[in-house]
């Protein structure tokens, strides 16, 4: 038996992000056990997943959790977060580590002097140089999102004109500089013909009410009401997910859903755009922008205040790419 322990802290698109590599050091590495920590909250995340052995939860008590992982007598620890909690971890273990390089210099060259050095690789094949020691090698099959059965969301329970098919629109994300705007939403909205479901989390209830006053047609607001993987579950049965730079999108993916992405402060170069979704998905930004990226995460608004990031998308063009993903045959 080889002992891994995988630690990805945060957060629910970086988790999504791992699950590629879960996977194939567990079928590829004779014998491998595989361990994963990350923090309590993103516990929903992962709790199904059959590649995993055991999960460790970081909560309050670092000096505890050492003292439980000590016991474990790892072989190797894979370390995809690679900062400094995760140093004062691997310290504490005394275990050969594979430290993933998040390549921050690079990406402060490209937030900053607009210099891009970044290597034109996505994130989930750069995690896979952590494993490349122990010949465990891409499988090609993309990400992973397991829900659990309880958490499946019965679309009886919506509106019946939901029931034959809905489009999934993403209203949240981390940080308001990657959020679609509320006047943008409510347009791409009226214009879609389908029924139009609204997710997000607790804080994003009000955003999507504002989305709903703009609006010449019924929406389903959905934010707060579901758990994440309630959430997941909607983003499966829908017939096209439009979505910022946010972990429903990787959820998204790992379905190989038709993904519409619009992206604002963020660029698809920090290589974290959706991962092997249905090859007819898109990407929306502004290209040539001087001032972006502003960030490789982003602010609570637009750093210039005209937000030109978002509100120049080419929302005309969205909407015609969706009217004819929904021709194509899933």
């Amino acid at each position: 038996m080889v002992k891994f322990l995988i630690v990805r802290f945060s957060s629910i698109g970086d988790i999504v992000l791992t699950t590629p590599v879960i996977r194939c050091l567990k079928q590829q590495v004779e014998g491998a056990e595989v361990h994963f920590l990350t923090k309590k909250q993103f516990y929903p995340v992962i709790k199904s997943n059959p590649n995993i052995d055991k999960i460790y939860l970081l909560d309050n008590s670092f000096g505890a959790l050492i003292k439980h992982l000590k016991q474990e007598e790892y072989h190797y620890i894979i370390d995809l977060h690679h900062n400094l909690r995760t140093l004062r971890l691997k310290q504490a273990l005394r275990v050969l580590a594979f430290p993933f390089d998040k390549l921050n210099f690079k990406k402060w060259l490209l937030v900053n002097l607009k210099i891009n050095k970044l290597p034109a690789v996505h994130i989930v094949d750069r995690y896979f140089h952590t494993v490349s020691l122990f010949d465990v090698v891409n499988d090609g099959k993309g990400l992973d999102y397991f829900i659990p059965e309880d958490e499946e969301v019965n679309l009886s329970s919506l509106p019946e004109a939901y029931r034959k098919g809905y489009i999934a629109v993403v209203v949240g994300a981390g940080h308001v500089t990657k959020q679609i705007p509320d006047d943008k939403l409510a347009e791409i909205c009226n214009r879609i013909e389908l029924p139009v479901v609204l997710l997000g989390g607790r804080e994003d209830y009000q955003k999507a009410e504002n989305v709903k006053k703009q609006c010449s047609k019924e929406l389903f607001n959905g934010c707060g009401k579901y758990s994440i993987n309630q959430s997941a579950s909607l983003i499966r049965q829908a017939a096209v997910v439009i979505t910022p730079d946010t972990g429903l999108m990787h959820i998204a993916a790992a379905f190989k859903k038709k993904i519409i992405s619009v992206w604002g402060n963020t660029v698809p170069e920090f290589g974290m755009y959706p991962y092997h979704p249905h090859p007819s998905s898109a990407i929306f930004e502004v290209k040539g922008l001087k001032c972006r990226p502003c960030s490789k995460i982003g602010y609570a608004k637009c750093p210039k205040k005209h937000f030109r990031c978002m509100n120049e998308i080419d929302y005309e063009s969205l909407v015609n790419a969706i009217t004819s993903l929904l021709k194509i045959e899933a």
